[in-house]
């Protein structure tokens, strides 16, 4: 829906100016793009540390190709739990020693390809099983300790969005730039002929024109869906914690899912028959 939201919005703008008897061929200033767009790449260099610079970029990437967590994520991820809560019963608690420590390598996470993808997911769970196994942590010690984990995550995720957000906001500022700077070569040719001083001044005004809708209509809505997405992830990890927590309380697989089931967005929540239906073949 990003793609068909750009394509929208080009359509909108483009197609509303040919009504008007516009010529798109005026519109067409390469000068105007190269001084907004690398001004635009300039100030993310400049204000951008390079590790979250390369988290911003994977993440619109991810956002461009369909973001957030699907319910097919979320049935793994309450089967995972249960299967964990399963073993504990039968086995007791250090027989997930092996598994929280090579997780890639662990006979129970390799059911579960969506989660060993998020690696962030994977290090969370290990971190807290670990800490569950040693023992001597009360639950409400753990809670508060997968919180402080979670808090720190969202914080560094926020940091992507406010970078985009800032650019958004130049962006008019450096369209601005573009037409001040196409204002000054028109009044370098003020006794030229006047189609050849429109022509300039049309050039001009295109940079503020092309800063403006970068901003509000390409930039902002990224910022937008990336904040959404970023949502959608902490609410993963939050279905992940209950889960956990429940099982360090020693509360038996089934409530645990529960648990965790219930925190979940409502349109991406698996219902009470679904995850009975997939965990019938676990049990």
């Amino acid at each position: 829906m990003v793609v068909v939201g750009f394509i929208v919005v080009i359509g909108s703008v483009l197609g509303g100016y040919v009504l008007h008897h516009g010529i798109l061929g005026v519109l067409v200033q390469p000068a105007e793009f190269i001084i907004i767009g690398g001004a635009a790449i300039g100030t993310i260099l400049i204000s951008t540390p390079f590790s979250i610079l390369m988290k911003l970029i994977s993440s619109l990437i991810k956002v461009l190709t369909g973001g957030g967590v699907p319910k097919s994520a979320y049935v793994e991820l309450l089967s995972l739990v249960y299967e964990l809560g399963q073993t504990v019963k039968k086995d007791g608690q250090l027989a997930l020693e092996s598994h929280m420590e090579n997780p890639h390598s662990s006979s129970i996470f390799s059911k579960y390809p969506l989660f060993l993808k998020n690696h962030h997911a994977v290090d969370f769970l290990a971190d807290t099983g670990r800490i569950i196994i040693m023992g001597g942590v009360p639950p409400y010690e753990i809670d508060a300790l997968m919180d402080a984990d979670l808090e720190t995550h969202h914080e560094d995720s926020a940091r992507m969005v406010s970078v985009l957000t800032k650019v958004g906001d130049a962006m008019p500022g450096l369209g601005i730039v573009a037409a001040v700077l196409g204002i000054v070569i028109t009044m370098q040719a003020i006794d030229g002929p006047p189609e050849e001083i429109g022509y300039k001044v049309g050039a001009a005004l295109v940079g503020t024109f092309l800063g403006i809708l970068i901003a509000y209509g390409f930039i902002q809505p990224l910022a937008t869906i990336l904040e959404t997405t970023n949502q959608d992830e902490a609410r993963y990890f939050q279905c992940l914690k209950a889960g956990l927590l429940a099982l360090a309380r020693a509360m038996p697989p089934t409530i645990a899912v529960e648990f965790a089931r219930r925190t979940i967005f409502a349109d991406v929540r698996p219902t009470f028959k679904e995850m009975e239906s997939a965990l019938r073949g676990k049990k």
